[in-house]
């Protein structure tokens, strides 16, 4: 059979008769492009590098205002447990029988610490 021939289908199984049969992908006739000129392309190459560029600071802006909106959020925790460190009251147990006597909820306040770096 030639490309002109078409063959004779009969009525399809399923019953839809207006439906065409499929062809391959490949077989597609495919329209190339409208050809830029070359001043064109690179007017085009030039937007698109723009862009980038432009996309790719303001990426980088607000990655660096991330990054230092965390760091400022790490100083001030780290600010205050130092505060809280500071202001904590500190009874030294010089008696360690005294642990021994304590009830279970005095016990679980409680809690070990250097005294010596403490200013």
């Amino acid at each position: 059979m030639s490309e002109k021939e078409v063959s004779v289908r009969g009525m399809p199984k399923c019953g839809r008769f207006w439906k065409t049969p499929k062809t391959k992908f490949s077989s597609i006739n495919k329209t190339k492009g409208l050809k830029l000129s070359f001043e064109r392309k690179q007017k085009l190459r030039e937007d698109i590098k723009k862009t980038r560029e432009l996309s790719r600071a303001l990426i980088n802006e607000r990655n660096a205002e991330n990054e230092a909106r965390k760091e400022r959020r790490r100083e001030n925790i780290k600010r205050r447990a130092e505060n809280q460190r500071k202001s904590e009251v500190v009874q030294v147990i010089k008696n360690p029988a005294k642990i021994k006597r304590m009830r279970k909820k005095a016990m679980r306040q409680i809690e070990k610490r250097d005294t010596l770096n403490i200013k």
